[in-house]
């Protein structure tokens, strides 16, 4: 199947056949291959969408997005709106309320309190929460009673669907997470590798940079799901081997991201064993422009933090000339074809929050030299590499191993090398870069690079939680164990104040337009963050896998208590 047919025809990949569910574990085995490999099972430590959705598998928020961006109910018996009550109608509080009878996988019953604590564990003021801009905003976590909780929020709030929503907030067992707040919760190694969940799986074995394995949960709350008795997760190789093993050896069930050429994938597909599947979200590839030092001769409390400013990327005029020399059109022709579209913006989608900002679509060779030398960016010495006060443009270009992202780096660093900056290539092992481990000092987090180059999305179809990542304060620090989601170190107090007004604003036609201002902000007005391409996204399931939704407002994994096997 060609990918353009895949990309244009994704929603009709998605339809399920019903299938009459037997007996929980009846069918067997499921092996799924994510060729970056989960170094944790939690998202509240990790901001890698590997691990997030590893731990998906095991713990479950209050409520989901299905595949068309909807919300829908999973620990919660319905989703709270000011129709049914849930919502207050001042927008100030939210209540939700657990299903009865739920269980965690130890058998011990879930109560409110859980979503109290999982609270309480990410706001933390001494911890790192990884996804703390679910959390922006909120006062307290109020217990009604064992089944029933209510949120309120510091001022109205109307997209109150931050925590405990969406694979990237989900409620953590307040029993085995009690000793683990604050700074101690990267010490709690059991926790961290084998919680206590409410999902279909429970963890049996968990190698971190490897393979997870884990078997049905027995006390998962529909009696007859999930069909499968054990599954593996097996992380590692790369995205080339994850395809082969599903399309055309038929070694593994489900392979992850396929970041692979168009090319590559069709190939593959003819080896008969599987099919991918595909769909736009919100997944953008970009670079990210380090605004502080990474010099490893500074101390390690200012390196890489606010204390040391960045001896150039600091200029507009270099971030700008940095992107303009760029050509995204050729970037998408040689990595995604038809799975990805040129971008400016961060967010990308859904359509009524993207920006019509175009500026950065047509590569601009000339135009950048002449910004660079505007800013007093010279060549002085006939080296070939613009210098100023003593400071040269030399660059150090991080990303992960991936074949399409070494094809980029080579190309971006061609470009730049035209316009008189010289740049130096790392790529990172996956399962290290996106890994979130406070002693490494090879995490996109910790970011000891000048620029690197990486994707990630939001939950659901609103994007106020994900450009609240950009707050003032909520960059990785030593003082949060390196965890935090402004990775560039963005400041803007102008920028705080509209994320303010957004969150209390329920206009839609005004929530559109705060938010392409935020994008804009990142984007065109500052270059802090220099988006490439809007990919969609690519995996690959086999011909006897059942039940498989591609989901791209979520995690991937979703929906797995629903797979099954097919008999061929």
């Amino acid at each position: 199947m060609k990918l353009r047919s895949l990309m244009l025809g994704a929603a009709a990949s998605f339809a399920v056949a019903p299938a009459a569910m037997a007996e929980r574990g009846s069918d067997g085995h499921v092996n799924i291959i994510y060729w970056q490999a989960p170094s944790i099972m939690t998202p509240y430590l990790s901001g890698g969408t590997k691990d997030i959705e590893a731990a998906s598998l095991v713990i479950e928020p209050l409520g989901r997005y299905d595949q068309d961006g909807n919300l829908v109910p999973y620990l919660a018996e319905e989703i709270p709106t000011v129709a049914n009550g849930g919502v207050s109608e001042d927008l100030k509080s939210i209540t939700w309320k657990l299903k009865e009878g739920l269980e965690w996988s130890d058998g011990s019953p879930v109560t409110s309190a859980d979503i109290k604590f999982t609270a309480e564990y990410c706001m933390h003021p001494e911890g790192g929460c990884a996804q703390l801009a679910k959390f922006s905003g909120v006062k307290e976590v109020e217990i009604v009673d064992d089944l029933t909780v209510t949120v309120h929020f510091e001022e109205p709030k109307p997209n109150p669907y931050g925590p405990f929503m969406g694979g990237q907030s989900p409620i953590i067992q307040k029993a085995q997470f009690a000793d683990c707040l604050g700074a101690k919760a990267p010490e709690c190694t059991e926790a961290n590798f084998n919680p206590v969940g409410t999902g279909p799986f429970v963890v049996d074995e968990f190698r971190p940079n490897d393979v997870i394995s884990m078997s049905a949960n027995p006390n998962y709350r529909d009696p007859d799901k999930p069909a499968f008795a054990t599954l593996t997760l097996k992380g590692g190789g790369d995205a080339t081997a994850a395809g082969r093993a599903v399309m055309e050896t038929g070694e593994f069930d489900y392979a992850w991201n396929l970041q692979l050429a168009p090319d590559v994938i069709e190939n593959m597909a003819e080896g008969g064993k599987g099919k991918p599947i595909a769909a736009f979200g919100t997944l953008v590839e970009r670079l990210e422009m380090n605004l502080t030092d990474p010099d490893p001769s500074l101390p390690a409390d200012v390196r890489a933090t606010r204390k040391a400013p960045h001896p150039f990327l600091t200029e507009f005029n270099v971030r700008k000339a940095l992107s303009m020399a760029i050509d995204r059109e050729l970037l998408v022709e040689i990595g995604y074809g038809q799975a990805g579209r040129p971008t400016c913006n961060l967010v990308p989608g859904p359509e009524v929050y993207a920006s019509d900002n175009t500026e950065c679509l047509e590569q601009d060779i000339e135009g950048a030299k002449a910004l660079l030398e505007e800013a007093g960016w010279v060549d002085s010495n006939g080296d070939g590499v613009r210098d100023k006060d003593g400071v040269e443009l030399e660059i150090l270009y991080q990303t992960s191993t991936n074949a399409v992202r070494q094809d980029f780096q080579a190309l971006i660093k061609q470009w730049w090398n035209e316009i008189g900056v010289e740049t130096e290539l790392r790529n990172i092992n996956a399962s290290v870069f996106f890994g979130g481990d406070p002693g490494s000092p090879d995490t996109f987090q910790k970011f000891y690079a000048d620029v690197e180059m990486y994707a990630n999305n939001f939950d659901g179809t609103d994007p106020q939680s994900y450009l609240s990542m950009y707050r003032c304060g909520n960059e990785p620090k030593p003082e949060s164990q390196w965890q935090g989601e402004n990775i560039n170190r963005f400041c803007d107090p102008e920028y705080d104040a509209m994320l303010d007004e957004l969150s209390r604003t329920s206009e839609l036609e005004k929530r559109y337009e705060l938010a392409k201002k935020l994008n804009d902000m990142l984007t065109k007005e500052t270059y802090t963050i220099v988006p490439l391409v809007d990919r969609g996204r690519v995996s690959a399931h086999s011909n006897s896998l059942g039940g498989v939704v591609l989901n791209t407002w979520d995690s991937e994994l979703w929906n797995v208590a629903d797979w099954y096997r097919i008999d061929n």
